[in-house]
């Protein structure tokens, strides 16, 4: 049995103060040096819990075995707690947020916490029925010979299985166990490239964003300063590498680099929206594969993870080594809970190039399952460009008259291709166009563009940041990915699973 098992039960028992008074004070006196007063506040531990449990048993047998099972308790859970009771304090106020997106997920926890539970009941009732007759081997030839003094062999009795669990003790050790691990505690820190979801995330998850300078020395060089300890910690920096792409590459490098100095544990990158991730392969002769070697760059300043939300492209997470895992999260199920609420007529899932059928499809997919829409088509646009963002011809691959149709993207950049596909789609007879994009950075006129469209609705995410002129366009519709990003950073942290979130 482990030891958050027997603390926890212990606990839930009524008799986790005096476990956790003493411990804390062998802890105490154990980081001070003092062997002795350690030895002593285990020996006090399990004198205490001798005499109390050996009053109500007649040859105290019961309390010299509960005498020497809260010394092992007192003292391994001392060992466990001396340098993670004060760490714990520290995340006292980190709390699981709980989104929209972990309903599953904590859904899925639960059931198994029953299941392992009923399972355990099942194995102790099968341990506690009587047991067998112990079959007996006989000598044949002493049985003959009438000698009373068989030979029997027997076969060892199986242990004595632990006492099963409750789904309320299987929680409390499963909590036990969670404060154990998270011994570096959590630093939220953010850059220059979007403080208004870095803030919104850093709310969402009951936390302060960690104090830092990031600015501009008198030449234009990058001015970081760190103000908090952050030895052993924990860090996340939210840092999208959006236009002024350069400068926020430059920020996230030099954070990086000085949270690294400062000795921090581990350093996770959020970056909601990842810069040159459309130059992920070489097109023609002499061009870099700039998002190659911006990961490169990253990897040689120390990171450890990366948070992204909806890759350009899905090889670029290979672009970053072994050691460091790249989450690339999908943007497009805070997309699903809009469109599920409207009242749609003949849904069509559009991709605006053959390269985002598949992001198309999983949209499909989102919908038909968490809205049962069933009748949801898929459509594909296969478009020609003359140079790059120049598009010379535009073929409807699907049907799309008289249906509501859903464009789906992952950026819109001038947004030429997409008002050129919402006025293919009129041509053809659809009856309203919407679309959807992760990251809207609008360059240009991209702005003025989707306000003159024909489409009914454009909806982005906040990866990058808004403007007023983006406010003030009838026609765009931003929402939040803070809640997604939030609770990926709280799993993380929590050692728990990310796909569950999308399930």
């Amino acid at each position: 049995m482990s030891m958050a098992t027997v603390f926890a039960r212990r606990f839930a028992a009524g008799q986790g103060r005096e476990v956790a008074v003493s411990t804390l004070k062998a802890a105490a006196a154990r980081n001070t040096g003092s062997s002795a007063s350690y030895a002593s506040w285990t020996r006090t531990t399990a004198s205490t819990a001798g005499s109390g449990s050996g009053g109500n048993n007649n040859n105290g047998a019961g309390g010299a075995r509960a005498g020497s099972a809260f010394a092992a308790s007192a003292a391994a859970a001392a060992t466990l707690l001396g340098g993670a009771a004060s760490v714990a304090l520290c995340e006292k106020n980190l709390k699981d947020p709980m989104t929209v997106y972990a309903v599953n997920a904590a859904a899925m926890n639960t059931q198994r916490f029953v299941e392992e539970a009923e399972e355990e009941n099942q194995q102790e009732a099968t341990a506690a029925a009587p047991p067998q007759k112990q079959a007996s081997v006989v000598d044949e030839s002493q049985k003959e010979s009438g000698d009373d003094t068989y030979i029997t062999a027997t076969s060892p009795t199986a242990a004595h299985s632990a006492p099963d669990m409750t789904v309320q003790e299987a929680r409390l050790e499963a909590a036990t166990a969670k404060a154990k691990r998270h011994s570096a505690g959590l630093k939220l820190f953010s850059g220059n490239g979007n403080m208004g979801l870095s803030l919104e995330v850093a709310k969402v998850l009951g936390i302060n964003l960690g104090k830092a300078t990031v600015g501009r020395f008198a030449d234009g060089e990058v001015n970081v300063m760190i103000h908090e300890n952050v030895r052993g910690k924990d860090v996340y920096i939210i840092q999208p590498t959006c236009p002024p792409v350069n400068d926020n590459i430059m920020e996230l490098l030099l954070m990086v680099s000085t949270l690294n100095r400062a000795s921090a544990r581990r350093i996770t990158v959020v970056i909601p929206y990842y810069g040159y991730a459309r130059q992920d392969r070489k097109m023609q002769a002499r061009v870099p594969i700039s998002a190659a070697d911006v990961a490169r760059l990253l990897e040689a300043m120390g990171i450890d993870r990366v948070i992204a939300v909806d890759l350009h492209c899905g090889q670029i997470q290979g672009f970053f080594g072994p050691r460091v895992p790249v989450d690339n999260l999908n943007g497009g199920i805070v997309g699903i809970d809009y469109f599920g609420d409207k009242d749609l007529h003949n849904p069509v899932v559009v991709s605006p190039d053959a390269g985002g059928v598949y992001r198309a499809k999983k949209f499909k997919e989102g919908l038909t399952h968490k809205f049962d829409m069933h009748d949801i088509g898929l459509a594909m646009i296969i478009k020609q460009r003359a140079r790059a963002g120049t598009v010379d011809k535009m073929d409807l691959v699907g049907e799309v008259k008289d249906c509501d149709c859903i464009i789906v993207d992952d950026m819109i950049d001038t947004a030429g291709t997409l008002c050129k596909a919402a006025d293919v789609l009129v041509a053809k007879g659809a009856k309203r166009v919407f679309a959807f994009a992760s990251h809207g950075l609008l360059s240009g006129p991209g702005n003025d563009r989707i306000a003159n469209s024909k489409m009914e609705e454009c909806v982005i995410l906040n990866t990058i940041p808004s403007s007023p002129q983006r406010s003030a366009n009838e026609k765009l519709t931003e929402l939040s990915v803070a809640p997604l990003l939030a609770q990926t950073i709280f799993n993380i942290h929590a050692k728990k699973s990310i796909s569950a979130l999308f399930k």
